[in-house]
């Protein structure tokens, strides 16, 4: 598995921006997908996850109305949906994918996840 961020830019509050995960070493069909963000001098944070079989989503509180996660399992990708962006959404982000033997439940826990990719920089100005 090798994963893929991107999608990452320079927005103003209240804008928008869809970020992409790929596998380039092979399918994520088979794998649940979460992100994470971590912002300068803060800890990696969970954003959202989803289900390999997509009707389980979890979503952090703070993102929750204005991000959605979905998955195109035809072109292996996983999105973020990032609408009403604000100054505190400022971080990279990065996402990553649990091995088949993890729990759902556990995909709101870095410490679940087998594979991550190189993030993506996010930057909401004011």
């Amino acid at each position: 598995v090798q994963l893929q961020a991107s999608g990452g830019g320079l927005v103003q509050t209240g804008g928008s921006l869809r970020l992409s995960c790929t596998n380039s070493g092979g399918t994520l069909r088979t794998n649940a997908v979460g992100w994470f963000r971590q912002a300068p001098g803060k800890e990696r944070e969970f954003v959202s996850s989803i289900s390999w079989s997509a009707p389980n989503k979890y979503y952090t509180d703070s993102v929750k109305g204005r991000f959605t996660i979905s998955r195109d399992n035809t072109k292996n990708t996983v999105y973020l949906q990032m609408d009403n962006l604000k100054p505190e959404d400022t971080a990279v982000y990065f996402c990553a994918a649990q091995s088949r033997d993890k729990t759902f439940y556990s995909s709101q826990y870095a410490y679940a996840y087998n594979y991550w990719g190189h993030g993506t920089l996010v930057t909401v100005s004011s």
